[in-house]
């Protein structure tokens, strides 16, 4: 998923927008804007901040005089895709100006939180991200109806050791939603399905405790400095790896060698 922020100010002349992929976008502020999908037949809307819309590829709406600040989330075909099953083949999402979808909007403000902290969490919670609302997408935007599919059991044990061995493997790299699926030979919206079921927790929670574990086992010895130990447990700054681990473990890093030693 990729996410931009974008300011629209004053505008000399109406222009053509046109995206290349489905783009949902949350205000994030009161604002106002012209928009139409023909230039004669603009019309002006006024919104407070969290009002979302929908532009499907090759979607056209021209876009007047605008006071507007915006998040921009584009929806990849393989994480649509991934929602609908395959099913049906591509998918395609009908066209919303002014969208009210709770749903969406409580994740949609997850990533413009992200954003606006530089992205620390990586890829992976991203990805989370982008397949929780490519099924509530498919699920209530698809042009043509698409069944959401109700997975039932989860990761039998052989799986799940495989999952946790790569997670081991790689704690202190790059993880994706994709590479976890592939490993166990599913699509990414079925892993994750089978993934909540088996374990309580989402790919990147479990992903986090398992960095936490390793965090804590390399903080109890007193030769290693913080940093390090951030870096080999995946973290990209020593300040985010900092209030990951108090919020999950109720202490500083500092602290906790600390303690560790005094017993």
């Amino acid at each position: 998923m990729k996410v931009a922020f974008e300011i629209r100010g004053p505008v000399d002349e109406p222009y053509l927008k046109v995206h290349r992929e489905h783009v949902l976008a949350m205000t994030l502020r009161p604002g106002s804007m012209e928009m139409g999908v023909q230039r004669s037949a603009m019309r002006r809307i006024s919104f407070d901040a969290g009002l979302m819309g929908l532009c499907p590829p090759q979607f056209e709406q021209w876009i007047g005089s605008s006071d507007m600040a915006h998040v921009t989330m584009s929806i990849s075909d393989a994480a649509l895709m991934a929602a609908s099953d395959g099913v049906g083949g591509k998918v395609v999402l009908r066209p919303e100006c002014e969208l009210v979808d709770p749903r969406l909007r409580g994740l949609a403000m997850a990533v413009d939180v992200e954003r606006t902290a530089g992205f620390p969490s990586g890829r992976l919670f991203l990805d989370g991200v982008e397949q929780a609302l490519a099924i509530a997408l498919v699920g209530g935007y698809a042009v043509r109806d698409y069944s959401v599919r109700v997975y039932r059991g989860g990761l039998g044990p052989a799986r799940l050791r495989r999952v946790t061995e790569l997670v081991h493997a790689k704690l202190e790299d790059e993880l994706t939603l994709a590479e976890l699926a592939e490993s166990v030979g599913l699509s990414t919206a079925h892993f994750s399905e089978m993934f909540r079921q088996s374990t309580g927790e989402t790919p990147h929670q479990f992903v986090l405790r398992h960095r936490m574990d390793r965090a804590k086992e390399m903080l109890r010895g007193a030769d290693v400095r913080v940093l390090d130990v951030a870096v080999a447990c995946g973290f990209k700054t020593q300040q985010h790896f900092a209030r990951v681990f108090r919020w999950k473990c109720g202490s500083s890093p500092t602290e906790y060698r600390r303690q560790s030693l005094d017993y």
